[in-house]
């Protein structure tokens, strides 16, 4: 195989700021990395050790030149990134107000990586790749939409493995049911759903209100589980990923499997789940059953939250194994 991994979708410059605990107004100072859920997925799996390739665009402009230079230095796969004249490439600015305060603004005004298209995808040798990555976020806007879906049914022909990073970014879509609509054309094509309680019920609800950014309520969790049940009725082939914040994640496959998370002083929670799918998704290169799977993904969150930043903050291979010697449970 060429990759063991191909992620698709946004990808930015991320701003966070230096000043820990401060609010926006005090803030002095920032420290620059790359951000975008695929690209963090992509950041940390290559930092696990895989063989790693990224489909986004940036623009013609400086920001652009910083996320292929850095994507280089982590070794990760640049020649499918395409420039698109007349966009920029994305920015996304960061306070960090532990433990519960994560204030994010993006700055997406005609992001290049909505215009990912179809023959972008052809480019892609997924007939030489073990799995692909999709995002919720990129069936959002422009031609990323249908790029996403033929990359999704164009890999699951392939006998790629096809993960979905559910990725609700509410502030991205126009309405609260073109996500669930999207999505569910999607997952087709899927072999693992990954994503919170609020992304899955956005995802499989007719009319769910989880694009408030709110937790969901008594009610809307045992609808959620009324959802669940049947999805895996009718595609009982499909993998779910349930994130269930201090409760642990869920997995269900062909029986549910629940994994204690790790209890860690936290940090900052921004960028956690992509340091958890890049870990479910290297256990699983690995041949891991899926509670070492998840377990090892759990860990890659709880070291990230103890961090300061994202994309910088994705740990190696040596760093999970060490943090998992001394952990409970």
């Amino acid at each position: 195989m060429t990759f063991d991994v191909i992620t698709m979708g946004r990808v930015s410059m991320d701003l966070y700021a230096r000043q820990v605990g401060a609010g926006f107004e005090d803030v002095e100072s920032f420290d620059a990395m790359i951000g975008g859920s695929p690209s963090n997925i992509a950041i940390g799996c290559a930092r696990l050790g895989a063989r790693v390739a990224v489909l986004t665009a940036v623009g013609p402009d400086d920001i652009g030149t910083f996320v292929l230079a850095n994507f280089a230095r982590e070794g990760v796969e640049t020649r499918f990134i395409r420039r698109i004249d007349g966009t920029r490439t994305g920015l996304a600015i960061l306070g960090v107000q532990p433990p519960d305060r994560f204030p994010l603004t993006f700055y997406r005004d005609n992001p290049a990586d909505i215009h990912l298209d179809t023959a972008d995808v052809d480019r892609l040798p997924l007939e030489e790749t073990t799995a692909m990555v999709l995002s919720g976020t990129g069936l959002s806007r422009g031609t990323c939409k249908e790029a996403t879906l033929y990359a999704g049914e164009r890999a699951a022909a392939a006998g790629v493995d096809v993960y979905l990073d559910l990725d609700l970014r509410p502030d991205q879509w126009r309405d609260r049911r073109g996500y669930g609509v999207a999505v569910r054309a999607l997952l087709t094509h899927v072999d693992v759903a990954i994503g919170t309680e609020e992304e899955f019920h956005a995802a499989l609800a007719a009319d769910s209100d989880a694009l408030s950014g709110r937790p969901l309520t008594a009610a809307e969790r045992e609808e959620l589980e009324g959802l669940i049940d049947d999805l895996r009725g009718r595609r009982p082939d499909l993998v779910m990923i349930v994130k269930r914040g201090p409760r642990g994640v869920t997995v269900l496959a062909d029986e549910q499997i629940d994994v204690p998370g790790f209890p860690v002083e936290v940090l900052n929670t921004v960028g956690a789940g992509d340091a958890f799918a890049a870990g479910l998704v290297h256990a699983r290169l690995r041949g891991w059953e899926w509670f070492e799977a998840a377990r090892f993904a759990n860990a890659c969150g709880a070291i990230v939250v103890t961090r300061h930043g994202c994309s910088s903050a994705l740990p190696t291979e040596p760093e999970v194994e060490a943090f998992l010697i001394g952990a409970t449970p």
